[in-house]
Formats: C-alpha cells, sequence, structure tokens
C-alpha cells in the first residue's frame, strides 16, 4: 500500500518511516494508517514537497488546518512531529521544522458510558432472543456482548479472535493487542459459557472464532449488531458501540471497587494516565471511601 498523494520522494520518506514505526515502535495497523493518510495529505498540500518543508511552509500547512476539530490537529501535528524527528535522527535532513506545527493540547473528553440498568436492557434483549430461538446467529450476539461487556475488548480484538485461545476449564486469554503487546484477559463464567454454546454451531475446523467467508466479522458488522440490539432493547442506538461497552467495563469494574492497576492491564493501556480518565465515574464513592477508612476518620470520631 503506497502513501496515496504523496510525491516519490515523499512518499519513499514515508514508507521508511512507517517501517520504523512498525518495527521499532511496534505500532497497529490502525496507527500505521492514520500515520499514512495524515503524512500524505500533508504531502499532496505542499506540492509533494513534504520532506524538505520548512517553518514558513508549515505555517502555511497549518492555516489549512483550522477549519478543523482541535483533536484532528492535534493528531496531524503528532504525525508530522514524528515524521521529522525521524528524519532528522536518520540524517535525512540537517534540521527540525516541526515547531512550526501548532500545539492546540486537545483536551481529553469523558467516555462515553451506558449505566447499569443500560447494560442489564441489552443482556434482557438477548435472553429474549435466545428464548424465542437459539439460532447461531443469536448465540454469536450473545458471545460477542459477553465478551465486550465482560472482558473490556476492543472491537478489533473481538472480532478477530482465534478459535485455538479459547478452552473450556481456562477463564482468561493472552491477547496481543495494541503495539504487540501481550496481555491477559479475565473471562467470566459467563463469558466462557456463552462462547461454548456458540461455538458448538461452528465447523470444526477455522482459523477465527466469529468468522465470515475466509474472514472474521467486520467492526462495521460489529457495530451494526449492537446497534439493532440496542434499538429493540429501547436504547438509542446513537449511545452504544463497541467502544461504548468496553467503557461500561472499565467504568463498573472500578464502581466495584478495581484497582486502577488491574484495570490498565485488562484494558491494555500503556499508559495509566490513560485509564485515570475513568476516576471521574466514581468521584462519591472515593470520597465516601477517604471519609470511612482514612486513619483520620477515627480521630475525629
Amino acid at each position: 500500500m503506497t502513501a496515496a498523494g504523496a510525491s516519490g520522494d515523499d512518499r519513499a520518506l514515508i514508507e521508511r518511516f512507517l517501517e520504523m514505526m512498525a518495527a521499532e515502535a511496534g505500532a497497529a495497523k490502525n496507527t500505521l494508517a492514520a500515520y499514512r493518510r495524515d503524512l500524505a495529505g500533508a504531502s499532496e498540500t505542499l506540492g509533494g514537497k513534504l520532506g524538505n518543508a520548512d517553518q514558513a511552509m508549515l505555517r502555511r500547512l497549518s492555516e489549512e488546518w483550522l477549519s478543523l476539530a482541535r483533536s484532528s490537529v492535534a493528531r496531524k501535528a503528532s504525525a508530522l512531529r514524528r515524521f521529522f524527528a525521524f528524519l532528522a535522527e536518520e540524517g535525512l535532513r540537517a534540521d527540525d521544522p516541526s515547531d512550526a506545527l501548532p500545539r492546540p493540547g486537545a483536551a481529553r473528553t469523558l467516555p462515553r458510558t451506558l449505566d447499569h440498568k443500560d447494560v442489564d436492557a441489552l443482556f434482557a434483549e438477548v435472553d429474549r432472543r435466545l428464548e424465542l430461538d437459539r439460532s447461531p446467529a443469536n448465540l454469536r450476539l450473545s458471545a460477542l456482548i459477553e465478551l465486550l461487556y465482560g472482558s473490556g475488548l476492543r472491537a478489533t480484538e473481538l472480532v478477530s479472535l482465534p478459535r485455538h485461545l479459547f478452552r473450556r476449564d481456562q477463564p482468561y486469554l493472552i491477547l496481543r493487542g495494541k503495539g504487540g503487546r501481550e496481555r491477559l484477559v479475565p473471562v467470566s463464567d459467563r463469558a466462557r459459557a456463552a462462547v461454548a454454546a456458540y461455538a458448538e454451531t461452528l465447523p470444526r475446523e477455522g482459523a477465527y472464532l466469529f468468522p465470515s467467508g475466509d474472514k472474521h466479522v467486520s467492526r462495521v458488522r460489529l457495530f451494526q449488531l449492537l446497534r439493532g440490539l440496542a434499538a429493540d432493547a429501547g436504547i438509542s442506538p446513537d449511545r452504544v458501540s463497541p467502544h461504548v461497552l468496553r467503557h461500561a467495563f472499565a467504568t463498573h469494574l472500578l464502581e466495584g471497587g478495581a484497582d486502577l492497576r488491574a484495570l490498565q492491564t485488562m484494558l491494555g493501556h500503556a499508559d495509566i494516565a490513560t485509564t485515570q480518565i475513568y476516576t471521574h465515574v466514581d468521584s462519591r464513592r472515593l470520597v465516601e471511601l477517604v471519609n470511612q477508612r482514612h486513619p483520620l476518620t477515627d480521630r475525629n470520631r
């Protein structure tokens, strides 16, 4: 796959940069694709002169981003900074002009999530469907929902699960997630039972737990299944997605007293700062915890 829109020289530099990101930084495929799009787009805007761009050219490029969301500008600027740092480190250019790029400091928004009542409604709808018809499609949906909410898997991780990973007597999976990092993912008894029931409908041979033709179910299809389930459960489909259920998994675990470090491991976050965003959901419980458990509380009494 080439960096469409880039000139020959820029294309070669972008490919070298992406090779480094894959080999040394362990960047995931989706991350590499995002870098490729942003760099190719910048090259096209600059007439194929991205590799030789000076600060004046980057400032003009930044002006092209004025109508974009702050998060988009932050992403594009970050991609270009890493690209120019790579060129300088490799001796492919003598300077690094990236100081001219904007630093919008995109605010990290609080994750959308579902409350316990919403989650109960989703599972009630799954149970209703299974009572009417234990078809392969309904059993598959049950397994997907149990794993999304019960294990906090990313959408890509879920749909591409290798079939051989699951064992009836093993309450966890070892997954390779973003950046090639391995992590242990707990699988509840409910989820294992749902997967076992669904697996009975699959042919004996197959690479994926959720096959679709020669490949696996797509993320788009997973998104569609969830929205259809939400609508039937009386929940606005716009509020439900695979990522929202992952957020609900994290939020409800924290509410139940889960340790933040353990949650970081289960979610596969490289930086605990990413996990800490979930602490907003439980501020009241944390205040109560301090008031009830702190040693000074006994003195006050």
